[in-house]
């Protein structure tokens, strides 16, 4: 099994405003920084991203690449690489677990990324940490700031709304 990174942070609002930030690929480019397109190219019966384009300028790496994602409930969503420009594969997950009596969320974020060009497993990983911490950093940035916590939740129980 491939070596992978992860890291957690714990956000001050419910799980299902954390995932309705995860899950709205569009406002992306708002936040995370290095996404300067997000394209939802498929959608699940509940109307949730199957596949998604993202175009990325992460400062020495620019890609474009289509992602699969799968979503467990409420609480999990992982995600595939289909095809990229740079990447040979990128397997991630976010992982969500309800604190406070579900006043407060615990995400857990997981992330194993291979590039076509010759890098140190050490090199990889700390790349890695490196986009782990900065997603974390930007979706707690980002679902604190919504105002009284509401509409990203709509948002993922009412997808495209």
């Amino acid at each position: 099994m491939a070596e992978h990174t992860k890291s957690s942070i714990t956000i001050e609002a419910a799980p299902a405003d954390v995932m309705g930030v995860i899950a709205d690929f569009a406002r992306y480019p708002e936040w995370t920084g290095e996404v300067k397109e997000a394209e939802v190219l498929a959608t699940d019966a509940e109307g949730r991203a199957e596949q998604v384009r993202l175009v990325l300028d992460a400062g020495a790496i620019k890609d474009d690449h289509t992602l699969a994602y799968t979503w467990t409930g409420g609480d999990e969503v992982s995600w595939t690489l289909v095809k990229s420009q740079m990447l040979r594969s990128l397997d991630g997950s976010y992982h969500l677990v309800p604190t406070d009596g579900g006043a407060r969320t615990e995400v857990t974020y997981r992330l194993t990324v291979d590039v076509k060009i010759p890098m140190l497993g050490m090199i990889k990983r700390k790349a890695e940490k490196v986009i782990i911490d900065r997603a974390l950093a930007g979706l707690k940035k980002r679902v604190e700031s919504a105002p009284g916590g509401t509409g990203s939740a709509e948002a993922f129980e009412k997808p495209g709304a």
